[in-house]
């Protein structure tokens, strides 16, 4: 494999409320997005950090462990889950990030949600990055939001709903048909006003992806830098890599360890995972043996 990652170099502007914060991320280095899902029934740690306490606490925890940014999730969307409430998403998300930047104001926090009125509200609380897994393509007037708050979002492909989105997927060319989400979506982003330098894309593993397509797509990855924006993966503890070892959730690290190095190599700059620590440990390894591969 060719160590040297390809590498956009460009800015991520945020949007912040003071000046003192920092404006913007330097997109020539992994950025680890620490993964917190305040619900009840998450695949992975679906319950543990449904408590406010539990769920800044675990923030914190994994912001000291080297985590860049705080993803907050109040809608489990793993295959099958059922949707929540507008309310009851906002009771669970907004909370867990006033608290959080009342503790440390110079958190970077994004929301994991596709619902609109949710991302308005956690950008008042202080959120600074929607992170949508439909791609603003669930709720029509996320993309408005996003535009009107100038907020960098994440553009995730799915293919169907979490409810369906593993009953069979099939694609006749799985690369084009994701290329070509992307291009719609950024093109739907632009003409509505979010600034082409705010988009990051993430390609979705195990969101309507057979096993063979999650692996397809992390050998192919670094062709997405073609469509010129920053790039996100979130392999962590997925089913692919324990459908491929016969392993639970809290034991597949040392497969996800694997994807999140391929993924670097490939030039990701952003990688979200629940697992902090180690990772940040992984990605601190990989970055250096590209340093001295040069």
């Amino acid at each position: 494999m060719n160590l040297k990652p390809i590498r956009i170099p460009r800015l991520l502007n945020l949007n912040h409320r003071e000046a003192r914060h920092p404006n913007k991320l330097e997109l020539n280095r992994t950025y680890i997005v620490g993964i917190l899902n305040v619900t009840p029934d998450s695949f992975s740690d679906g319950n543990k950090y449904y408590r406010l306490s539990a769920a800044v606490s675990h923030a914190l925890e994994m912001i000291e462990d080297g985590a860049d940014i705080i993803d907050i999730g109040g809608e489990s969307t793993r295959p099958g889950s059922k949707p929540v409430s507008l309310e009851v998403e906002c009771k669970r998300v907004i909370p867990v990030i006033e608290n959080l930047v009342r503790i440390k104001p110079d958190i970077l926090i994004s929301v994991d949600t596709y619902k609109s009125n949710v991302a308005e509200e956690a950008i008042k609380a202080g959120a600074r990055i929607i992170n949508d897994i439909s791609g603003l393509g669930f709720d029509k007037q996320m993309v408005s939001v996003a535009a009107r708050y100038k907020t960098p979002v994440i553009l995730m492909h799915i293919k169907g709903t979490p409810q369906t989105m593993q009953i069979n997927p099939t694609y006749r060319n799985l690369k084009a048909e994701i290329f070509d989400y992307f291009r719609k979506r950024i093109n739907l982003a632009v003409k509505s006003g979010i600034d082409k330098k705010q988009i990051i894309i993430d390609p979705g593993l195990g969101f309507g992806k057979r096993l063979e397509d999650n692996y397809k797509i992390l050998g192919w990855l670094e062709e997405l830098h073609k469509l010129g924006q920053a790039i996100m993966v979130g392999p962590s503890r997925k089913s692919f890599i324990g459908k491929l070892l016969g392993l639970p959730p809290q034991e597949r690290i040392e497969g996800t360890a694997v994807a999140v190095t391929c993924a670097v190599l490939k030039g990701v700059q952003f990688i979200r995972v629940h697992d902090v620590k180690e990772i940040k440990r992984v990605i601190t390894v990989v970055e250096t043996i590209n340093k001295y591969a040069r």
